[in-house]
């Protein structure tokens, strides 16, 4: 077992330092400026960011047949070259790249996201195969303290320097931090043989107690301008890197039990089975029960089998797209978790049209609160997903969305104090839904294809960057020609039109989200036994 927990540290690792792009409003406005580019060409380089998880079907197929550890370094390599390319231009280095060869250096980083996600994911899957939500929104999780901790190193490294310095500082660590992760993750990265499938208690509870005092640490160091005077900036950097290397007292642990006992507990009283762990889960539930549901799909095959079992079959990306759940979970993320990306990305020009100096702190605010945005629907499914009060998948993003709406109505109002609540609700609310996707993605429609499944899905999230951003940036210009001569703008009225158009957006997300959790009501009944 001490394997299997090795595993999710390592995903643990690799998450928080997956999320280059979510850094990106922190130096948006510096790359403007030295690229002298519009708002609209701006926006295209976040888009360009997002478009490359249009080819993550490529760490899909790739991760079946290419040992993990390949993959992760192929997706780190990847983004070494899109964001070290940049790095050189900017310090003068490389002297002939044009705005289109960023663009394509931009699309190459963001590729690399999906190939070092999707071996985070299938670890934490395979490996934890009845806990699934709960290793998958552990480890996603990790990835919002991206933003929080590169943000802590430059603030370390470039304390006096201008803008533009931390510009470049940021591109250096977003090329280089993820491959030296990497290659310190790759011996344990790997599918591990679960010899009893059960529910890990004891490991899981200390997890939880890790990471959310690792996100409570990053929310408070992350309100600077309340504490930069108390709290040094290299001590903040410090403490993060000790709550990181936290998770591996659960391996250590595991370890000597192993030590000790030679063997584990096996749970015997789990009504779901798993198709990895067949054999085994017949042997240790078969006299306890005679209806169980494999999961590995969200299409119940009936099979009047010797075993009393429903067996889920597995669901390929060319049977999933011609089925109606797909089209309205594609839609519900697209209006919602896509929407809040869209608005992470365009934090930078937001902040600076309403005056507030602290785009850092409002990108390290989001940062921390997406991190408990991720770390809830497992903390919820580890606690209620056997009770009464548990509540479907689909029904969960509805609920997040409704707020996520308010928040959006919210930031009409000029305060800071509505921006920066409305941003840590977005951020909460983005880092829930991603979370919830990823096992929302394998009870629909299966495991075994989920490589290239999943990156079919979050294709949405391209086609939102370019639609929602674009239309931001061209709202964007049309205030500020009409107020300036460089076209910049100023005042509540830059993105007033935007936020009631994501607004709409969102409520018509949550109104999508309840009528797939009607259409699916019925399979998760089925799914957690009929509770």
């Amino acid at each position: 077992m001490s394997k299997q927990w090795m595993s999710l540290v390592g995903a643990l690792w690799l998450q928080s330092m997956a999320g280059t792009n979510t850094n990106f409003p922190a130096y948006s406005s510096q790359i403007k400026k030295l690229l002298s580019i519009s708002q609209i060409q701006l926006n295209n380089l976040a888009f360009a960011s997002d478009a490359g998880k249009l080819l993550g079907w490529f760490a899909g197929i790739a991760a079946n047949y290419l040992p993990l550890w390949v993959v992760l370094l192929i997706g780190a390599t990847l983004g070494l070259i899109g964001y070290g390319v940049q790095y050189l231009f900017l310090i003068n280095y490389i002297h002939s790249l044009s705005y289109w060869h960023v663009f394509s250096l931009t699309f190459l980083a963001g590729n690399s996201i999906c190939w070092i996600n999707t071996v985070s994911y299938i670890v934490s899957i395979r490996n934890f195969p009845l806990d699934r939500q709960v290793a998958v929104g552990l480890s996603t999780s990790y990835i919002s303290l991206s933003a929080k901790i590169v943000t802590d190193i430059v603030d370390v490294i470039n304390v006096f320097a201008p803008s533009d310095e931390r510009a470049k500082t940021y591109l250096l660590l977003n090329s280089v931090l993820p491959l030296l992760i990497a290659v310190v993750a790759s011996p344990i990265i790997r599918e591990t043989k679960v010899e009893k499938s059960r529910k890990l208690s004891d490991g899981f509870r200390v997890m939880f107690v890790i990471t959310i005092a690792t996100g409570i640490y990053a929310v408070i160091t992350s309100i600077k301008p309340a504490i930069s005077k108390l709290l040094p900036r290299l001590l903040s950097l410090i403490g993060m890197v000790i709550f990181l290397m936290l998770p591996i007292l659960v391996p250590l642990s595991e370890r000597i039990k192993e030590h000790w006992h030679g063997k584990c507990w096996i749970r015997r009283d789990q009504k779901i089975c798993d198709l990895s762990n067949l054999e085994e889960e017949i042997r240790t539930t078969e006299k306890e029960n005679n209806n169980c549901i494999i999961v590995n799909s969200g299409v119940i095959k009936e099979d009047n089998n010797d075993l009393g079992c429903s067996v889920m079959e597995e669901i390929g990306a060319k049977k999933m797209l011609m089925k109606l759940e797909f089209w309205l979970y594609f839609f519900v993320y697209l209006f919602g978790g896509t929407l809040g990306l869209v608005y992470l990305n365009n934090l930078g020009q937001i902040a600076d049209t309403r005056g507030c100096n602290g785009t850092s702190s409002l990108v390290s605010l989001s940062s921390s609160f997406g991190f408990f945005g991720r770390l809830l629907p497992s903390l919820f499914d580890y606690l209620f997903s056997r009770s009464k009060y548990a509540v479907s998948r689909p029904a969960t993003i509805a609920m997040t969305l409704a707020p996520m709406t308010g928040a959006f109505f919210l930031l009409l109002n000029n305060s800071h104090i509505a921006l920066y609540t409305s941003t840590a609700i977005i951020g909460i609310c983005t880092g829930a839904i991603t979370s919830i996707s990823v096992s929302q993605t394998t009870e629909l429609f299966g495991a075994k294809n989920f490589g290239v499944n999943h990156n079919i899905v979050v294709a949405n999230i391209p086609i939102g960057s370019f639609l929602f951003g674009d239309l931001a940036a061209m709202l964007y210009r049309r205030q500020g020609n009409s107020s300036t001569s460089d076209g910049s703008c100023l005042g509540m009225k830059c993105f007033q039109t935007t936020f009631v158009i994501w607004g709409c957006l969102c409520f018509l997300g949550t109104c999508l989200a309840f009528i797939l959790h009607t259409r699916t009501r019925k399979f998760y009944q089925h799914l957690r036994g009929g509770n």
